[in-house]
């Protein structure tokens, strides 16, 4: 079986990206419209309900390298966010301790990465962890 090529993955998510074909609880799209490597997106997410989180919008960094998706992005919290798999002095998201970027398949995609930090907050260790006050940032 073939392998597709980065560009045309890439293409792919953008396209899913700029279309909204996800869930509305997560978005990505390149940082600059003329990146023609495609390297470097945008992400948010939104605070899962009846947690911490709940009405807050997390802007994300994600940067996908040259071996993406044989390797996963590298992903860091824009907005301050207090979970266990996030480095709190960068907001950098840390591989051994997020499964889905330790654990990665060439399948996964950064909507798969956004929705599994959202899943994250919502678990019933991470939910009611206090968090930064809103709109602070790393």
């Amino acid at each position: 079986m073939s392998k597709i090529p980065r560009s045309f993955r890439l293409l792919e998510e953008l396209e899913n990206g700029e279309k909204g074909l996800g869930p509305e609880s997560c978005s990505y799209g390149l940082t600059d419209a003329d990146d023609n490597t495609m390297t470097n997106w945008n992400g948010t997410i939104l605070g899962p309900p009846h947690s911490n989180h709940e009405n807050r919008i997390y802007s994300l960094a994600i940067e996908c390298g040259p071996n993406y998706p044989d390797e996963p992005p590298k992903v860091k919290f824009i907005s301050k966010v207090n979970l266990p798999c996030v480095d709190q002095t960068t907001g950098e998201v840390i591989v051994e301790d997020f499964h889905t970027l330790r654990d990665w398949k060439r399948s996964y995609t950064m909507q798969t990465v956004l929705l599994d930090l959202r899943k994250e907050m919502a678990t019933a260790t991470n939910k009611k962890l206090p968090q930064p006050k809103e709109g602070s940032t790393f």
